[in-house]
């Protein structure tokens, strides 16, 4: 587009969003025109007074030559709906972004993606099994897409880094105040060769909590599915599941314990119509990609384990255990069941998940 400069100008402006900002771009082929619209032929095109009187005193301020350099100058990339390579996903949403900035690389191999999201306040439970999906998701090669939040957001971007993957993080302000700021490290990390952080608000619009909805249906429209690992009630994370479905794309939940209060997100998005799953080879099958094996399975097939450590492994199938209660149930001493979970943990064959309990999983 000509005179890319008023467009991310006119974008900048409080009050216009993506449906008025395309009214405007409807009426105008050139945003230059836009930009210098009067206020009736605002009104014209339904934009309330109220943003009017914005864009007014905007004009007044703002230089679009010196914001279009000041971005540069921060190392900020853009796109727009009519760029070729606009995320083909992204387009096929209700009210698509007219524009979106980011730092990284988008790349059409990212089509191929998954958001992975759920609560800020995780729990051993809730880490296990982010880490466990997003791992079976990377290694066929599916990008990782969150919303670089605490908690399961955070876990997923950092398991598909270490697994040597991709991820989109997708913000609720700009990309010049990350947020949470103890998140900008992980932010760079994602954009210096492993995918991208990206927003539709200006670079240095604050993140405030009205803007997690608009950011949440970004998430899901980059997505071929979401997947909610452990989430409460009322969490954000069902605000993009639901999004996920009204967009016709699928959604799946994890379940979990029905004493954890952070199992009644994902028990509620089944009710209404989210696939329950226990394992990325689930949600494999239905992409139509061959059912991830299990790893664990090979390696202790592999290894010379001693009659101890098949049976601790073999207590361990089903669900996680405290050593005391696995020396209760095998009746060997504790120093005995100790020394073989350190050896498989070495292996990795089992997990510690904190507090003395370990996991196959």
């Amino acid at each position: 587009m000509k005179n890319i400069q008023y467009l991310l100008a006119l974008h900048s402006i409080d009050g216009l969003g993506s449906v008025r900002l395309k009214r405007i771009l409807d009426r105008f082929e050139d945003p230059k025109l836009g930009w210098e619209a009067d206020g009736k032929t605002l009104r014209e095109l339904g934009i309330p007074q109220a943003s009017i009187d914005i864009f007014l005193e905007t004009r007044k301020k703002l230089d679009p030559e010196k914001y279009l350099e000041s971005i540069e100058k921060s190392g900020i990339k853009w796109m727009t709906f009519f760029d070729g390579n606009y995320p083909k996903l992204l387009k096929q949403i209700y009210d698509p972004p007219i524009v979106f900035y980011y730092k990284g690389e988008i790349l059409s191999s990212d089509e191929k993606a998954i958001a992975v999201v759920g609560t800020r306040k995780m729990t051993g439970y809730g880490r296990l099994v982010t880490e466990e999906f997003t791992k079976g998701l990377v290694a066929f090669g599916l990008t990782i897409v969150s919303g670089l939040a605490r908690g399961v957001d955070s876990e997923a971007h950092k398991t598909a880094l270490k697994e040597g993957g991709r991820t989109l993080a997708v913000l609720g302000g700009g990309l010049n105040r990350i947020f949470p700021p103890e998140n900008t490290r992980l932010s760079e990390e994602i954009s210096s060769g492993n995918g991208a952080v990206l927003s539709e608000f200006p670079p240095d619009y604050p993140s405030t909590p009205g803007n997690f909805p608009a950011r949440n249906r970004i998430i899901s429209g980059l997505s071929l599915a979401v997947l909610v690992t452990e989430a409460a009630e009322d969490s954000g994370s069902l605000i993009t599941a639901r999004l996920a479905l009204e967009q016709g794309r699928d959604c799946y939940a994890v379940p979990g314990p029905i004493t954890s209060a952070l199992s009644k997100g994902p028990i509620g998005l089944i009710r209404e119509g989210a696939r329950p799953v226990m394992e990325a080879g689930e949600i494999l099958e239905e992409l139509g990609i061959t059912k991830i094996s299990n790893a664990k399975s090979q390696i202790s097939n592999n290894l010379e384990l001693s009659e101890s450590e098949k049976v601790i492994l073999q207590c361990l199938e089903n669900e996680s255990k405290q050593i005391d209660d696995i020396c209760r149930e095998l009746n060997l001493s504790a120093a005995q069941i100790s020394g073989d979970l350190l050896k498989m943990e070495i292996a990795g064959l089992v997990r510690n998940l904190g507090g003395g309990t370990y996991t196959t999983h």
